[in-house]
């Protein structure tokens, strides 16, 4: 027998293409998040939910649109539709949020992440990116559907559709962009604490409901000024004042009072603080 080793061709060749970077690992990452929010390219189980919710939305869009189409009676505004839906909302994202979140730490798939030209940063970011889409988009569609049809219906001409559009989808718009900022960044940091799933969405419909009794509490207090800092409780109410102090003190059933601005600081601290101790924890796993 000879003793000399044998070169096999295995056809391996280096590759020679361009080299997409951090941008396209970026760009992924955000596009698979918002996939499996809707449980795209998932088992028909991981849709089920998801699209229950949207199918809900939708229909309630639906309804409103043709009472006011048929009867010209209007059941909520853009912005009333935002406040009802915000308890499905929660349950939707507590089950999207883990989806995002824990099932990576679960996995183990972090350190082989990270072992790329990816920083902590750009995963954080694209997983908020896509839970802020795919929430913007539960809601924001079934408003666009709602203004179709007043479109349709409204006297007057292009102007009025004009000043529906400015004067009410926009601000609508710009409310569902509030809503989900606030749940994403809350919802994707409470699953950001555990690869276990159930534990995650527990946590975080907990975080949002079990602040609610709060805010019913210091309502009743027999200070004014109680009563109206009330809101600051709760995620919910504390977006329902944001909206009353912009709006020029809209009765929302809740009154802010003259704190309106302390409710919009609270809001963006709250954002900044989730975004940032989201960031800390995933530069902790990066640096591991």
């Amino acid at each position: 027998m000879s003793d000399a080793g044998v070169i096999h061709d295995i056809g391996y060749q280096r590759y020679e293409g361009p080299r997409l970077g951090r941008a396209a690992v970026f760009g992924a990452l955000y596009q698979h998040g918002l996939r499996a929010s809707f449980g795209l390219g998932r088992s028909i189980k991981a849709k089920i939910f998801p699209w229950l919710v949207v199918g809900i939305v939708l229909l309630v869009a639906v309804i409103n649109a043709a009472a006011r189409a048929q009867f010209d009676v209007i059941l909520f505004d853009y912005f009333e539709f935002d406040d009802t839906m915000s308890w499905l909302i929660i349950f939707f994202v507590a089950i999207v949020a883990p989806e995002l979140m824990s099932r990576d730490m679960r996995a183990g798939v972090l350190p082989l992440y990270f072992s790329r030209p990816l920083r902590a940063s750009d995963y954080v970011g694209a997983k908020v990116a896509s839970l802020i889409t795919a929430v913007f988009l539960l809601l924001g569609v079934p408003q666009f559907i709602m203004f179709l049809t007043a479109a349709f219906t409204l006297d007057g001409g292009i102007s009025k559709v004009w000043e529906e559009f400015y004067g009410a989808l926009l601000p609508g718009w710009a409310y569902s962009l509030l809503w989900a900022v606030l749940f994403a960044s809350i919802s994707l940091l409470v699953a950001s604490l555990t690869g276990k799933r159930a534990f995650a969405a527990g946590g975080i419909v907990a975080f949002f409901l079990m602040t609610a009794p709060v805010v019913a509490v210091l309502t009743i207090l027999p200070s004014e000024t109680a009563q109206d800092l009330a809101g600051l409780a709760s995620p919910m109410s504390l977006i329902s004042g944001v909206q009353i102090w912009l709006r020029d003190g809209v009765d929302l059933g809740l009154d802010v009072g003259r704190f309106g601005p302390i409710y919009g600081i609270e809001a963006f601290c709250l954002v900044a603080a989730a975004l940032l101790l989201l960031l800390a924890r995933y530069r902790k796993v990066a640096a591991l």
